[in-house]
């Protein structure tokens, strides 16, 4: 079942998606952690840094203060709201300074704040620091930032000169930042379960939607290897898979014309090798039964037997270049080639069928070119563009072979009178096994465009249904 893909592909579809959410929520819980550290720190630093100086400002204000007796107090220690501050601010204030207190003779606690140690902090810097502690009434840790006390004369104040007294210190506790950190990520919890349940929705839908045309594609897939090209292809598959569908609907189609092509091969091959072999099978048991005793009888009897033996030949050989086809093993020579005689040759060869079927059969050859090439190719291919012509054309047609040079190529064009070729089959008329006559092997314009090729040349089709075919070979000269 894990095997399978539509159970793989939401697995992992879900599993990118936890991979991501992890990786986004750790970053975003660090970067909120640190945010709300600096949130909480500013907050500090401004409550510190108010408070220190309205402690300073309640401090200095205790210069020249009169007992009620009427005697001036030597520094009378400041009268501080530090209960109602840490109600309003939700931290906690500390004071912290030396041991034996701001003033002579007077403590700390005089003036509602809390203490510290005075070694908790470099109060004596005179400057603003950012620092953790555990406040010796509890045991939890504190972020706390002080800011400095400073006493003097409004003229030392002014000028920057004043003594520095003590420091304010505003603290609150790390756990109200991580509670805020807490929340988050609670929210995040829930938002990141919702998210999965959206995405294993949207999982189950797209793999549904992908697996299906791939299992299609699949059964195909199968059914072609088992000899069934019938078979049905996804259709309006999605981007990459309706391209595969289609491919593979093509596929299976040229394979079933491929099987199709080797049953009627085969099939054309038997009939086309038992003919001759019936033939002279027929005229040597006539030879050695005595049957044919007339010396001419004898003589047509043994040519009959040559002509069938040459096709025979003909017919191994066209096998034989088949399967040098898609490996391009064609042995090529070069040599110079009279055209003209070369024509003169192939045309010579069906001039007794021409004028057996009543063939309108001419030859025209407007130049006398001499080319550099293979002699034997040409005219197997000049020959087999022939063949296919009187296949082609019925009893009584027209069939006409022309040579010509033009801008340093040569010509030859065999043109015929037949049923011409439909533009959706020309395509196909080149492949091997193909025939569109319905008779012979299909073998040889395939032949005739491979050695074409070699040869460094083409074959050129012009073709109107129901008035004939023009094939012409072009080569360089």
């Amino acid at each position: 079942m894990l095997g399978s893909l539509r159970v793989r592909l939401p697995l992992v579809f879900l599993a990118g998606i936890v991979l991501a959410g992890v990786i986004t929520t750790a970053i975003s819980i660090r970067l909120f952690q640190n945010f709300a550290r600096d949130q909480a720190l500013s907050k500090l630093n401004h409550e510190a840094n108010g408070i220190a100086e309205l402690y300073s400002a309640s401090v200095n204000a205790s210069y020249g203060n009169v007992t009620k007796k009427g005697k001036p107090a030597d520094r009378l220690p400041p009268k501080f709201a530090a209960k109602n501050l840490e109600k309003a601010t939700g931290d906690r204030i500390y004071l912290a300074g030396p041991k034996a207190g701001l003033f002579p003779g007077q403590t700390n606690q005089i003036t509602g704040l809390r203490s510290l140690p005075a070694g908790t902090i470099d109060w004596l810097s005179g400057k603003s620091l950012t620092f953790e502690f555990t406040p010796p009434d509890t045991h939890r840790t504190f972020l706390a930032v002080a800011n400095p006390v400073v006493s003097g004369t409004p003229a030392q104040l002014r000028n920057g000169v004043g003594t520095t007294i003590g420091a304010i210190i505003v603290a609150t506790p790390k756990t109200d930042v991580r509670s805020r950190v807490n929340s988050l990520i609670e929210r995040l919890a829930i938002a990141g379960i919702l998210g999965l349940l959206i995405a294993a929705l949207l999982a189950w839908y797209l793999s549904r939607r992908i697996v299906r045309p791939v299992l299609q594609l699949s059964e195909a897939v199968d059914a072609v290897a088992a000899g069934d090209y019938a078979v049905a292809v996804p259709q309006h598959a999605p981007g990459e898979l309706g391209h595969l569908s289609e491919r593979v609907g093509e596929m299976a189609h040229r394979l079933g014309e491929v099987e199709a092509m080797e049953r009627n091969f085969l099939m054309s091959v038997s009939h086309e090798l038992r003919t001759p072999l019936t033939a002279i099978r027929g005229h040597v048991s006539a030879l050695l039964e005595g049957v044919a005793e007339d010396p001419e009888a004898r003589d047509s009897s043994l040519q009959t037997v040559e002509a069938e033996a040459q096709r025979l030949e003909r017919l191994v050989g066209d096998i034989l270049d088949l399967a040098k086809l898609d490996t391009h093993r064609f042995t090529v020579t070069r040599e110079e080639v009279d055209m003209a005689r070369l024509l003169e040759q192939a045309f010579d060869r069906y001039r007794d069928e021409a004028q057996r079927r009543a063939i309108d059969y001419s030859h025209k050859a407007h130049a006398r070119p001499v080319i550099v090439s293979d002699g034997d190719r040409v005219l197997q291919v000049v020959g087999n563009l022939l063949s296919n012509a009187f296949q082609a054309t019925p009893d009584g047609g027209r069939i006409s072979l022309e040579l010509a040079q033009q801008n340093g190529t040569v010509h030859v064009a065999v043109a015929d009178s037949g049923p011409g070729i439909p533009p959706a089959a020309r395509e196909r008329l080149f492949r091997p096994f193909v025939s569109n006559t319905g008779g012979g092997t299909g073998l040889g314009l395939a032949i005739a465009k491979e050695l074409s090729t070699a040869l460094g040349g083409r074959i050129e089709l012009e073709s109107e249904v129901g008035k004939g075919s023009r094939f012409e070979l072009v080569l360089p000269v």
